[in-house]
């Protein structure tokens, strides 16, 4: 598979997805979270929001390395040979002030049904800083995609 191909089968799921799965780790175990994402058009930064009273959040607080996974499987026995997953590693900052202007209009215009959360001073709007990707396509096909 050529590196167009790759390219193209990453932005096709990061911006043909709307959720994600949010892996962080803390004192003491890896954790997983469902999270809504917005992503930049050179896919260097990925944002995603929580409330600050959440184990994720403290999780990121103490480790900012994180992993973000992002599919298309459709639950269906064609995925073996059709799902591609997508992993964006690298470091999540918190944002705040006018730093967070931007990426929470992104994330707004993603998803308008978050906008009273995004609002929330209890909610902290997170940037991924992408280091690199990892396609996955037909569950062996493993390509990585460095950002830097």
């Amino acid at each position: 598979m050529g590196a167009e191909e790759i390219l193209c089968q990453l932005r096709d799921v990061v911006f043909g997805q709307g959720l994600a799965v949010l892996a962080t780790t803390g004192c003491t175990t890896p954790y997983a979270n469902l999270m809504a994402f917005a992503a930049a058009e050179d896919l260097r930064r990925l944002w995603f929001a929580t409330p600050r009273a959440t184990r994720k959040y403290a999780n990121l607080r103490t480790d900012s390395r994180v992993a973000l996974l992002i599919d298309n499987r459709a639950n269906d026995i064609r995925d073996f040979d059709r799902a591609v997953a997508v992993t964006a590693v690298g470091r999540a900052v918190e944002l705040a002030g006018t730093d967070a202007d931007g990426p929470r209009e992104q994330c707004l215009a993603r998803h308008p049904q978050l906008a009273d959360f995004l609002a929330s001073p209890s909610c902290a709007l997170f940037e991924l800083r992408v280091a690199k990707y990892i396609v996955v396509s037909s569950f062996q096909h493993v390509s990585e995609v460095p950002m830097a």
